[in-house]
């Protein structure tokens, strides 16, 4: 019987998301039952549990928090905007 090997740990989500600080980001979060959030904003945040990302659309009211057990589980993908500061 074989076991499935994860791609990534923490550790590594924590060093690609540290990068990406006080930088421009897309982040796609997954709700569940089929409801999906996509927003843009600035990384303005890495903490040993979690990190923070300030969506530049006004409907949001500060700060927005992940964990980053949540990036190794898929519920929120984050990304750097290409073109972008």
């Amino acid at each position: 019987m074989r076991m499935i090997r994860p791609t990534q740990n923490i550790q590594t989500i924590k060093e690609e998301i540290r990068n990406f600080y006080e930088k421009d980001v897309a982040v796609r979060v997954n709700l569940g039952r089929n409801k999906i959030v996509r927003f843009t904003g600035r990384l303005s945040g890495v903490y040993p549990a979690l990190f923070t990302v300030q969506p530049y659309d006004k409907n949001y009211r500060g700060k927005t928090a992940y964990a980053y057990s949540d990036v190794l589980c898929g519920s929120v993908k984050i990304k750097k905007l290409e073109g972008k500061a």
